[in-house]
């Protein structure tokens, strides 16, 4: 399919602009088709970023009914199958503000799924419910509609923008139903959210997830790159991870990583969040340097577990529970 540069910027404008949510802005299956081959991609590649994270953590999802809320192209449902396996879930429901998304997501998902049950709208009972990048576009109002939603489900599988704004509107929520899930990822811990607490008010919880390789060579996603002035190796996002489901607890030193390593001469500093606290962590270049290496190229755990003396990392290893497989 060639690239509508002019719909592609219109498109962008809106959801620049913050009023992508206040009417329907998909003018035709066109406009979705040119949207899930470029804008839809980059979300794509952050629930890999989840769906691989839970792959580590050994979460297997609920089965049953799964909802795509919100659901645009259809992207977030469909990762999620891709990964899971479509026998993973009894019937898909996909539910939007506009028709138009609705169906296309629908035809699909028939494409890709055939054999699976796909659905418009709510089922009465959802077990698993995906949300994606919808934040920027609800008010208060119905964010709280929204909220009563996941409260009803078995598990939620949420991601958005990793900007500040999302990430903190994200945490509000996870305040609200902490007490009545158990949460996955990707907080190491149930309790209220160290982010909150006094002195780091200018932190906030967020990852980066990494574009597929081939995104930095291929012409396609070069021009899309220089025509729409987005810098494809930034893919920052926020996420939420719930189940009623008891989980396994996490080891007493795990930290999830917030944002990105700082890189200095004599060591990595990285911002971890803890079962007790935001703590900052400096992993020393003498005493770890084929790890210095792999971090200063961008290769970082996020989920890690550290043993510290103060700020110093004594030692630490990637997390994972035994049996996964590697992201």
């Amino acid at each position: 399919m060639d690239a509508d540069w002019k719909t592609l910027r219109r498109l962008r404008a809106g959801f620049l602009a913050g009023t992508a949510g206040k009417r329907d802005y998909w003018q035709s299956l066109s406009d979705l088709a040119q949207y899930d081959a470029t804008f839809a991609q980059r979300i794509s590649w952050k629930w890999d970023f989840v769906l691989n994270d839970l792959q580590q953590l050994g979460w297997q999802p609920p089965g049953g009914t799964l909802l795509d809320w919100g659901c645009g192209s259809g992207v977030a449902s469909r990762a999620f199958l891709d990964h899971f396996g479509a026998q993973t879930t009894s019937e898909l429901w996909l539910s939007d503000q506009s028709s138009l998304a609705v169906q296309f997501a629908q035809n699909r998902a028939i494409e890709k799924y055939p054999q699976l049950k796909i659905q418009r709208g709510h089922p009465e009972k959802v077990d698993l419910l995906i949300i994606s990048h919808v934040l920027t576009e609800l008010a208060p109002r119905e964010t709280n509609k929204v909220v009563a939603l996941a409260n009803s489900a078995t598990a939620v599988l949420w991601v958005e923008p990793g900007t500040f704004e999302t990430s903190r509107n994200l945490i509000a929520i996870r305040e609200r139903l902490r007490d009545e899930f158990h949460i996955v990822a990707p907080c190491p811990h149930r309790a209220r959210c160290g982010v909150l607490a006094a002195g780091n008010e200018s932190h906030w919880c967020h990852q980066f997830a990494v574009p597929p390789e081939f995104v930095f060579t291929d012409p396609f996603w070069m021009q899309f790159s220089r025509t729409m002035e987005i810098d494809l190796r930034s893919l920052p996002l926020s996420y939420l991870v719930l189940d009623r489901r008891p989980v396994a607890a996490l080891p007493a030193n795990a930290v999830r990583i917030l944002g990105r390593p700082e890189i200095l001469k004599p060591h990595v500093s990285m911002l971890g969040c803890s079962a007790s606290e935001l703590k900052l962590g400096e992993l020393a270049r003498r005493d770890h340097s084929d790890d210095y290496r792999q971090f200063k190229k961008g290769r970082c755990p996020s989920l890690q577990c550290w043993e510290c003396e103060g700020t110093r990392i004594k030692s630490w290893k990637d997390f994972r529970v035994p049996g996964s497989d590697p992201a």
